[in-house]
């Protein structure tokens, strides 16, 4: 992973590192993957193919000068690879359901994906609901209470983001970390080969949190 995080407090960087398996569902072109890209790399592209099976990249980042490293897969969204969904969220320690706050029917969808989390995922597991495409507000079809609302009434963390503004995405993620136990992590601190991520993010830097009115995923 390029960027080498700096050991906090002066202590060996292994004794405050945590790891965990968070996944991302909802539907097709609610923007899954552009939350993954921003939060990983940064970056944001206007026109991304659709995820096929999955994808998996990690991140590390900085909370409460303990490290948490990620590894987050990405799903696809279409129908035909419902099936496979519980593969990717199977141990999972947390996840993220997204859905498009300008379509109504993909926060339908949203509700079915948290349902099946809460029955056949593990019951610590760390559930937040994003209402994406938060720039797009000028369309919105979701009400920011209804999305609100629902989380409230199923106890999981909430928040509108934008993949293309940034908006929150680092938010999330830290507020996720925050929820995680750190002083029980999985599978210690080594990486999967092959895979890269971005440098550690340090989520105690302030973020947008406002949303512009743009477009974006």
């Amino acid at each position: 992973m390029a960027g080498r995080p700096s050991r906090p407090s002066g202590q060996p960087q292994s004794s405050k590192m945590s790891q965990f398996k968070l996944v991302l569902l909802g539907e097709t072109s609610v923007g899954k993957s552009s939350l993954l890209l921003q939060f990983v790399k940064g970056q944001y592209q206007d026109f991304g193919e659709s995820t096929i099976g999955a994808a998996f990249l990690t991140q590390m980042v900085s909370v409460d000068s303990a490290m948490v490293k990620f590894e987050i897969w990405d799903t696809a969204g279409q129908e035909r690879y419902h099936s496979l969904a519980p593969m990717y969220y199977r141990g999972a320690q947390a996840a993220i359901v997204v859905y498009d706050i300008t379509n109504t029917e993909t926060f339908v969808r949203a509700k079915a994906w948290v349902s099946e989390l809460q029955k056949q995922a593990s019951t610590n597991m760390v559930i937040a609901l994003a209402g994406n495409k938060a720039d797009w507000s000028a369309n919105r079809a979701v009400e920011y209470t209804d999305g609100q609302g629902y989380a409230a009434d199923n106890s999981l963390l909430f928040m509108e983001t934008s993949a293309k503004t940034a908006m929150n995405v680092n938010n999330l993620f830290l507020a996720i970390a925050k929820k995680l136990p750190k002083s029980e992590p999985l599978g210690g601190v080594a990486g999967s080969a092959g895979v890269r991520g971005g440098p550690p993010v340090d989520l105690r830097q302030p973020t947008q949190t406002s949303p512009a009115q743009c477009c974006g995923n």
